[in-house]
């Protein structure tokens, strides 16, 4: 083999192999994102079945004891703001 096609092929390899890692990243970049997004849909998929979802009756047990915790939480807060409005008129009229 002469010296000039050591060269050709010399240069044939390098530039195969430059288009090789040019385009690889490319390729790499996008197969990154669909795999990373479909793994964590799976996950997601694997979490959500681990999950204990309550029944009907559950929730709506649930929901009567948030009402009245909170109409009970409304008592108290309305019964506080009534007597310190009496105890501040109260002062106000002994001081006037």
């Amino acid at each position: 083999m002469s010296e000039q096609e050591k060269r050709d092929q010399a240069a044939e390899k390098e530039s195969v192999s430059s288009d090789k890692k040019a385009k690889a990243p490319k390729e790499k970049k996008k197969d990154k994102k669909p795999n990373r997004v479909l793994r964590w849909l799976k996950d997601l998929r694997g979490e959500l079945k681990k999950v204990t979802w309550p029944s009907a009756k559950d929730t709506v047990k649930n929901v009567g004891i948030v009402i009245v915790c909170v109409i009970i939480v409304g008592v108290f807060i309305w019964a506080f703001d009534f007597l310190a409005r009496e105890v501040v008129h109260a002062l106000l009229n002994l001081f006037s």
